[in-house]
């Protein structure tokens, strides 16, 4: 039975070649992808063979820590990257428990993420080829380790197997993957400057992780190296009783699993209760504002576009860090005020069919208009005010608080009034509803970069006269300007949100069919 679980996992892997030639590109790029990184690491290890002994048992260890805290958490935010031996798929099949464990187990080595890890894990004899226990040991804890790492990430996946069929989870992982690709350049540059400023403490916590269940195995080599063999006799104890450990847990879950599966149906809820219908006016204003604020709250593609928003400090704090000022802080109230502003500028795109309650309802453009940029403009204004006075605080200079305070007030008051203008008159090229918040359908994508870019260039326009205010200030530093700034930036932005709602009001009273038409062309 475990052969046959291992020769239907490589059918199963040899099937996806079969696919269409699209799929096969991108299978070809991920492996040759992982093939790059395997390489890399073996040269590494092999590299390390020269070095002495602490520096190489640093190194060896807290990358195997590493490496299997990674098999822990990936199955969380990519739960469904791999699903082809699901247990699930298993209840009604009487195999014995001893042969699924096993089965599954290996299972989990046939793909790159098993065989990337496998032969890395390996290589690290490679790095302790310095005396035949220490190869022995560097071998034993490969094995253990790399098995501990699968079957780690059988216990996690068969824990949460009932999260993968929840979209709320699907759609809230492939947000949370998105956060440290935004944040990639100060992780990055934090990692350097802390290893390199960090010589000192690296092997003292590579030590300490030795001693724990993420790094016992990796340590087995090192250890047999430098001669301490009854601390590796005792860490390949704790080894070995992690691994039973996380068999035995896996054991009690798949065995749960096999005879309660999860549940994928849709849960009864109670009715009667209007949420936010209930609090706002029972107006065409406050109906569209309620239905704007509720896609905001439960439709990850509006989540999706203001995950950068709470970054973004903590990249300009790091940028200050490196530079040793926090004068370019002044900057984050405007640029959060753009992004607030100009993220309903795709807002009917983002209805797609849904539109069509508008327009059978008979709700006058203006009340459209108005709802979903007052619906922004209710969280969106506490935010930008945060971000505008907050980095004033650590800079201190009092005195451009009044200019890029207006600044920011025009920019979200004028973004919001183009933007009201520029979903009512084009559509965009956005993900439809229910699919990933980062998947980019095909369709107009000429246009919608047209639209966008051409829409930022008529936005700056509008926003010389605030621009124009603080270059003044700079170059004459009279703070009276700043104050002149924030009069003209509140008064004009309100004139000009004013005059953006009326005009796009208009162009949806005008052509609403129309619109709804290229929504249906666009799905």
């Amino acid at each position: 039975m475990v052969a046959h679980l291992l020769s239907l996992k490589w059918r199963l892997l040899l099937n996806g070649f079969r696919r269409s030639p699209g799929q096969i590109v991108g299978i070809a790029i991920g492996g040759l992808y992982a093939l790059g990184v395997v390489a890399t690491l073996m040269v590494v290890l092999v590299a390390l063979r020269w070095a002495d002994i602490e520096t190489a048992h640093t190194a060896v260890v807290l990358g195997g820590a590493a490496a299997t805290l990674g098999w822990a958490v990936v199955p969380l935010v990519a739960s469904a990257a791999d699903m082809t031996l699901d247990p699930s798929r298993f209840t009604t099949s009487a195999i014995p428990m001893r042969q699924l464990l096993a089965g599954l187990a290996l299972a989990g080595f046939i793909g790159l993420p098993g065989l990337s890890t496998l032969a890395v894990a390996l290589f690290t004899a490679a790095t302790w080829w310095r005396s035949v226990p220490a190869v022995a040991g560097a071998l034993v804890g490969a094995v253990l380790g790399v098995l501990s790492c699968v079957v780690l990430s059988k216990v996690v996946t068969t824990a949460t197997a009932s999260l993968p069929a929840s979209r709320r989870f699907k759609d809230a992982s492939s947000i949370v993957v998105f956060v440290p690709l935004v944040l990639m350049g100060p992780i990055v540059a934090g990692v350097v400057g802390g290893v390199s400023s960090s010589t000192d403490y690296l092997p003292e916590l590579a030590r300490t992780v030795s001693w724990t269940p993420l790094g016992a195995p990796w340590a087995l080599g090192g250890d047999l190296a430098s001669g301490n063999v009854g601390a590796a006799l005792l860490k390949a104890l704790i080894s070995l009783a992690t691994l039973l450990a996380l068999f035995a847990c896996w054991n009690a879950l798949l065995r749960r699993a096999l005879v309660t599966p999860p549940y994928s149906g849709g849960s009864g809820k109670r009715g009667g209760k209007l949420g936010l219908f209930g609090l706002l006016p029972a107006t065409p204003t406050g109906a569209v504002a309620a239905r704007s604020l509720t896609y905001w709250h439960r439709d990850p593609r509006y989540a999706a576009a203001l995950i950068v928003v709470p970054l973004l400090p903590v990249i300009f704090l790091f940028q200050s860090g490196q530079s040793g000022g926090y004068s370019r802080l002044m900057i984050l109230g405007p640029l959060t005020a753009f992004v607030l502003s100009w993220s309903i500028a795709a807002d009917v795109s983002y209805d797609n069919t849904a539109f069509a309650l508008h327009l059978a309802t008979g709700v006058r453009g203006i009340h459209d208009r108005l709802g979903r940029a007052l619906a922004c403009l209710a969280f969106a204004l506490p935010v930008v005010l945060i971000f505008a006075v907050g980095p004033f605080f650590l800079t201190a200079d009092w005195g451009w608080l009044p200019g890029i305070l207006g600044l920011s007030l025009g920019v979200l008051l004028t973004g919001l009034g183009l933007s009201s203008i520029v979903s009512a008159r084009y559509t965009s090229s956005v993900p439809l509803p229910g699919d990933s918040p980062f998947k980019k359908p095909p369709g107009n994508v000429a246009q919608t970069l047209a639209v966008q870019f051409g829409g930022m260039a008529v936005l700056f326009v509008l926003l010389l006269p605030e621009l124009t205010l603080v270059v003044v200030q700079s170059v004459t530093g009279d703070p009276s300007w700043g104050w002149i700034n924030l009069a003209i930036g509140t008064l004009l932005g309100a004139v000009l949100f004013a005059t953006g709602v009326r005009i796009g009001g208009r162009w949806l009273d005008r052509r609403g069919p129309e619109l709804f038409a290229q929504l249906s062309i666009n799905r």
